[in-house]
């Protein structure tokens, strides 16, 4: 049995570290975006559902007064046209 050299050894968990930083990468990312939607669902709901209707109201007006900056894609913009109060022609 030949035995690599230790350079070959280097080289082999090199590529096994950089495989696993990217596996690590990709669940973050999933983490992250998981964490989005399930706060945007959150939002979304008390805008909708919400038994306080003084908290809808002043959650809907920050939403009007943040999104227009937050969004830079008109397509992003008509997601939110519900929320926005805009229709295609102001986008």
């Amino acid at each position: 049995m030949t035995r690599r050299s230790i350079e070959e050894r280097l080289a082999q968990l090199e590529a096994q570290r950089k495989t696993l930083q990217a596996r690590l990468g990709k669940q973050e990312r999933a983490r992250d975006t998981r964490r989005k939607v399930l706060l945007g669902a959150l939002v979304l709901n008390r805008l909708e559902k919400s038994d306080d209707g003084e908290f809808s109201k002043r959650l809907g007006d920050w939403l009007r007064r943040e999104l227009p900056g937050f969004l830079t894609r008109d397509d992003d913009k008509l997601l939110f046209s519900d929320i926005l109060e805009i229709g295609k022609q102001d986008v």
